[in-house]
């Protein structure tokens, strides 16, 4: 028990300094063990209490007994009169405590001070390693390739292992192992060999984090990044605003001669970035989010949320990128659905559209090939629409006075309502009988000319012979050879 006192406390007091473990916990822990371990060896119904003087070391071990008259169970029990002969309260019902020689426990309590002392070490380290990691997620972390689990990769941290999943990982990167790399600490969950850390390479926020770690100005607030999407390992998207007029955010971020912006390239292997200017105006957005390729015009369809973008035609294949990546990723920067076409798909969808629209306008009684040309160009190319127009909103229009205005109207409304009654008189598909034909089947059916059915009733009678194989002959050849004999 000497060496005990003469050892313990000075360890207990190093520990304290050096991994923060006050000894007043370990002491207690050591108590409970012994107590533990007394009830081993003497039986577990045993009522024994231990303690340790935190000064010098000292153990104390007594057992609780109860006074009665007479003794049923000695473990839990002591008479009055050995009570009075060990000089305790021999007062029947109270419970006295009966010294212990300890002596016979100095090794026991050597033992078990050593496995407590290492146990709470490892727990605090545990502790401590989760507190600090729980509080860096979502940052950046630098660590090293450890060893390969299957398909994911161990990372060393240093004071802890983290674990890169393949779902995290980006398909084009290759590690050695022992080389260095940045990651994102995306989880820290506690495990019973200490924290359990997950990273990543993929995340969107591994281009913010670098970003901030050189770009001064992105920690002091003066230029933020908004928003971020990426395709891993090719090509990403950052959109960039500034809180001060005369800071240029795109600039700020790229650096003389690239000097920002390239570090975070090299550390992504190369991959793409683009920096785009971040706008308010949603048609501004748009067309800058497309970078590198530049835009002629943008239409807004805000109901849908979707944009038509117009390019030329050498900025058609830049905007859609390979496999639509740069319009993908647009459109998920900006949150609007974009839809590209060049100059030479904008041409064709136009004239398709004007075709389509005089050939509704030719319905309407009054509207000759000029008068359809202008009505287009003014946005008047259904017949619904001109039915419900005013006379004063034509008459505005070129070439087009008040009486022609009433005739088209009129004539409009007409061909609306005859299209509208034709509409609910037509049985639904499905509830029309089988066999029977639609009004618009049935005239193409009527005018069919007399030469196909009698050809259609011949093939019918007498199917087509099939060419005998290899020899090249038909049904006519045969016949002509028949008659030449």
């Amino acid at each position: 028990m000497n060496a005990l006192k003469g050892s313990l406390m000075p360890v207990l007091e190093q520990i304290e300094r050096d991994k923060g473990v006050k000894k007043e916990e370990i002491l207690k822990m050591i108590e409970s063990s012994l107590v533990s371990a007394y009830r081993k060896h003497y039986g577990k119904i045993m009522n024994v209490i231990a303690s340790i003087d935190p000064e010098t070391a000292e153990i104390k071990a007594f057992l609780v007994k109860k006074v009665v008259e007479e003794v049923q169970n000695p473990q839990e029990e002591i008479s009055r009169e050995e009570a009075k002969g060990l000089k305790l309260d021999a007062t029947v019902g109270a419970e006295v405590q009966i010294s212990v020689a300890t002596e016979e426990f100095s090794r026991i309590a050597a033992q078990i001070a050593k496995q407590i002392i290492v146990q709470k070490i490892r727990e605090v380290e545990r502790t401590t390693l989760f507190d600090e990691f729980s509080g860096k997620e979502m940052s950046m972390a630098s660590g090293s390739v450890h060893r390969y689990a299957e398909r994911n990769l161990i990372i060393d941290l240093g004071r802890a292992e983290a674990i890169l999943p393949v779902r995290e990982q980006v398909r084009r990167e290759r590690f050695n192992l022992g080389e260095r790399l940045k990651v994102l600490v995306l989880k820290v969950d506690r495990g019973s060999r200490g924290p359990q850390i997950l990273v990543s390479r993929a995340h969107p926020d591994i281009v913010k984090r670098l970003m901030e770690l050189e770009v001064p100005e992105i920690n002091e607030k003066i230029v933020e990044i908004v928003a971020v999407v990426r395709d891993p390992g090719f090509r990403s998207k950052v959109a960039v605003r500034s809180n001060n007029s005369k800071v240029d955010p795109v600039g700020t971020c790229v650096g003389v001669k690239g000097s920002r912006i390239r570090p975070v390239i090299d550390e992504l292997r190369g991959e793409r970035i683009d920096l785009i200017p971040w706008s308010m105006d949603p048609d501004k957005f748009v067309a800058q989010a497309l970078s590198p390729a530049k835009t002629l015009s943008v239409n807004l369809h805000k109901d849908a949320k979707t944009a038509e973008v117009l390019v030329s035609n050498d900025m058609y294949t830049l905007a859609i990128g390979r496999n639509g990546q740069n319009v993908r990723l647009a459109s998920q920067l900006t949150g609007w659905t974009i839809d590209v076409k060049s100059e030479f798909q904008k041409k064709e969808e136009t004239a398709k559209n004007v075709e389509a629209a005089q050939k509704e306008l030719a319905h309407v009684e009054g509207v000759g090939p000029k008068t359809a040309e202008v009505l287009i160009k003014s946005g008047w190319i259904t017949v619904q629409k001109l039915a419900g127009a005013t006379v004063e909103q034509l008459t505005t229009l070129q070439g087009i006075g008040e009486k022609t205005a009433e005739k088209i109207i009129e004539s409009a409304a007409a061909v609306q309502k005859e299209r509208e009654s034709a509409a609910k008189a037509a049985p639904a598909p499905d509830e029309r009988p089988a066999g029977e034909e639609t009004p618009d089947e049935k005239p193409r059916k009527e005018k069919r000319p007399e030469k196909d059915k009698r050809a259609e009733t011949e093939e019918e009678a007498e199917p087509a012979r099939e060419p005998t194989p290899g020899t090249g002959e038909t049904d006519e050849g045969k016949k002509d050879q028949d008659s030449s004999r």
